[in-house]
């Protein structure tokens, strides 16, 4: 099946990081980090349940953010290049879907071609020096179902859509009525891999491809 609308995970996706336990290891946060990240990724804890705890703990200032951004290009999964030229040259239509921080995604984004507006992702906030202010508590991506609330904003009618992630969130999709492919290529996840539509194991996110055009 042909898909007209393509959706990526960022984290453990198209960079081998988790955005916000990578922040929280820099600031000696990481264990407390990752156990809540883990949680609502393997569907044990609502995503709003850890959101904001995690952001309170590390309070990533402008500074962090920069590092954060140079992490994920440095950090991304073999293939994914390859994967988003393919798709663009095809004329698909494709979006960064993700709970982390928008700011620290867009250049990964932009470096794979991608326009700002077709990144969907948490705004964080700064005050005037630099530092961490809040998060936007309004963003849908913040709390459970947000990937979903997405997908059917980016609906068209009579174009199919595919989303590809690591995490439960990224199943949220078939709300919408994509088709979700779990990427184990980071991390496997056992919801995932139970209910995903297809689930590929490589480490290259080339393997996704063969079930998109």
């Amino acid at each position: 099946m042909s898909f007209g609308i393509i959706c990526f995970d960022c984290d453990s996706t198209l960079s081998k990081i988790e955005g916000i336990d990578e922040l929280g290891r820099r600031s000696g946060q990481f264990d407390a980090l990752v156990g809540l990240t883990n949680a609502a990724m393997n569907g044990e804890l609502a995503l709003e349940a850890v959101y904001g705890k995690r952001l309170d703990l590390i309070k990533p200032d402008k500074a962090q953010m920069k590092w954060l951004a140079d992490l994920y290009v440095t950090e991304m999964v073999e293939g994914v290049e390859d994967v988003f030229r393919t798709l663009i040259n095809q004329g698909k239509q494709i979006h960064i879907i993700s709970g982390g921080i928008r700011q620290a995604i867009l250049p990964l984004a932009k470096k794979l071609g991608l326009p700002a507006d077709r990144v969907h992702a948490v705004d964080v906030s700064f005050n005037a020096d630099g530092t961490y202010k809040d998060f936007d508590q309004q963003s849908p991506l913040a709390k459970t179902g947000g990937k979903a609330i997405i997908c059917k904003q980016i609906q068209q009618d009579d174009i199919s859509m595919a989303m590809i992630g690591d995490g439960k969130t990224d199943l949220e999709a078939k709300q919408a009525g994509a088709k979700v492919i779990g990427f184990g290529g980071v991390m496997q996840r056992d919801i995932v891999v139970e209910q995903a539509d297809v689930f590929v194991k490589e480490t290259s996110l080339m393997a996704v491809l063969p079930h998109l055009v």
